[in-house]
């Protein structure tokens, strides 16, 4: 097997003295959904803002074979790495477009002059954003919003998007169509980490699976074996299969 698309080794981080992260390891390849699950309180937002560089840590991230772990988080996205955060921080006084043109920071830096066409892509995965460019993007609904947070990720082209909780506090129909979004975005190349209290629509669009608990990845595999574990049903799926 080729050697993986970015690898995390040994990650400790957490807050002041509190380490939440224990020495977590995983790793994905190129164009790979990989999920990760796991009660409140796990590590599972550490994680992500630890790799986009918003936390320090100890340990080594590789990405496309370097380690980047001594990287700012200025650096991190412009090498391609995006994160969508669980409070999406979208500018709510600035209209929709603008909000995309934002996104497409890192295209403008690298001198990709063509950069604001990316936003027609981004308008054929959510056309709803289309329709409401002109309107403050603090007047969306929940489901817009979200869609919003991912299409200015998309707007940088980036290899590595990270969603954290993407489906929080959404409507099952607005849910659904977040996880067909995601099914699209993996026939594109880029590689994602989800994670993720959904842990049934999780397992069901990724690949990899990983369960963190107290820290650490106790469980890891591919997602549709998980998904039949008994220990993963019984804690974070019920019984209905």
């Amino acid at each position: 097997m080729d050697a993986p698309f970015f690898e995390v080794r040994d990650l400790r981080a957490g807050y002041g003295k509190a380490q939440v992260l224990q020495g977590l390891n995983l790793k994905a390849q190129k164009g790979q959904v990989i999920t990760v699950i796991g009660p409140n309180g796990a590590g599972k937002s550490t994680l992500l803002n630890s790799l986009m560089g918003l936390l320090p840590h100890q340990g080594s991230f590789f990405y496309k074979g370097q380690d980047i772990s001594p990287l700012s988080l200025e650096e991190r996205v412009l090498m391609g790495i995006a994160l969508v955060p669980e409070k999406r921080e979208l500018f709510s006084t600035m209209t929709v477009q603008d909000n995309l043109e934002l996104g497409g920071f890192r295209q403008m830096r690298l001198g990709n002059r063509q950069w604001r066409d990316r936003m027609a892509d981004v308008f054929d995965l959510f056309p709803r954003l289309q329709e409401r460019r002109d309107q403050l993007a603090g007047t969306l609904s929940g489901g817009e919003r979200q869609m919003l947070a991912v299409g200015r990720s998309l707007m940088s082209r980036p290899d590595v998007l990270m969603l954290d909780e993407p489906s929080l506090g959404l409507a099952p129909l607005i849910v659904k169509e977040i996880f067909n979004i995601i099914s699209t975005l993996r026939q594109t190349g880029v590689t994602i980490v989800l994670v993720e209290q959904n842990a049934r629509a999780a397992l069901a669009v990724a690949d990899v699976g990983y369960v963190l608990e107290m820290g650490d990845v106790s469980l890891q595999g591919p997602a549709s074996e998980l998904a039949q574990d008994p220990r993963v049903i019984d804690t974070y799926l019920g019984a209905a299969r």
